[in-house]
């Protein structure tokens, strides 16, 4: 991927195999997407790699042929700077900031979170998804500018 900048990519975990017309609306024109687990199904990839590179990891929820092919954890270099992705938190294998990524993706909870640990951004975009309880329906927009500098904006995809 060229190092444009700034470069957009959009961060989504735990569609539950739902395409929402606002999640599709909010991919449209990133540079890139990062799917952080729970698919379900592959047309959901195939519907994203449509609209811009896709890197994916496969949730807990991900199962079939189709499902072990994907990593359970992958590191993916975008503009400039290396991102982490995993589905569940717990399980991220190595250091992060060690191994010299600027942030780490991952989904899992259906929680939107954002924070730095050691110089690391960790960012949970939430579930773009089945409404799950009183949680939101959301992903994520990371920007990254020159430099390197990393800007995280979430979305709520429905009110």
């Amino acid at each position: 991927m060229s190092a444009k900048h700034p470069l957009r990519i959009a961060l989504v975990a735990d569609t539950h195999n739902l395409l929402r017309p606002e999640l599709l609306a909010f991919v449209e024109g990133a540079d890139a997407i990062v799917h952080a687990g729970d698919i379900c199904e592959k047309r959901v990839l195939d519907t994203l790699a449509a609209i811009a590179p896709l890197t994916a990891v496969r949730g807990n929820n991900d199962h079939g042929a189709w499902a072990d092919a994907l990593p359970v954890q992958t590191t993916v270099a975008l503009g400039g700077v290396r991102l982490a992705v995993v589905h569940e938190l717990p399980g991220l294998q190595g250091d992060p900031a060690a191994d010299g990524m600027a942030a780490v993706v991952s989904g899992h909870s259906h929680r939107p979170a954002l924070e730095t640990r050691e110089g690391v951004l960790y960012v949970n975009p939430g579930s773009a998804g089945p409404r799950r309880f009183r949680l939101p329906v959301s992903a994520a927009m990371l920007t990254i500018g020159s430099h390197g500098a990393l800007d995280v904006e979430h979305v709520n995809l429905v009110a």
